[in-house]
């Protein structure tokens, strides 16, 4: 089976630009109730996951951010404390069954790194659930 299978692609998928603000991530993830998205460059690339951790610890280490100065913070100034692996669209099966199991979603590229979408743990999981029932 292609993983192509499982992508939920990215016209469907909540994602913030590398140079959105700190401010507008922050909206984005509450108005989702997502836990973190992926992170993409003006080009399109993935580059990143952003967590609401991640967004937690640049408010503390930053001396001076608040609420109020969040967006003078773009998303590309912050760390983030894990990397969340992509998978290209023609990876095996294997190598993003691997991914899944560490992430809740994994990113998905093209060769060139631009950003095609997410799978979701969750949709894998299922699949697996119904088809060992069936």
């Amino acid at each position: 089976m292609e993983i192509s299978y499982f992508l939920l692609p990215k016209a469907e998928v909540a994602y913030i630009k590398s140079t959105a603000s700190m401010k507008d991530a922050i909206e984005q993830l509450e108005s989702q109730h997502y836990t973190a998205v992926p992170v993409i460059d003006q080009d399109g690339k993935y580059v990143a996951t952003l967590s609401e951790g991640d967004l937690l610890w640049k408010m503390r280490n930053t001396p001076g951010l608040t609420f109020d100065t969040m967006d003078q913070v773009q998303v590309h100034e912050i760390n983030n404390r894990v990397y969340n692996e992509c998978v290209f669209i023609e990876a095996e099966m294997e190598d993003m069954l691997t991914l899944a199991a560490d992430q809740n979603f994994v990113p998905v590229v093209d060769v060139d790194r631009v950003f095609l979408g997410i799978i979701r743990r969750k949709d894998i999981i299922e699949y697996y659930t119904r088809n060992i029932s069936d």
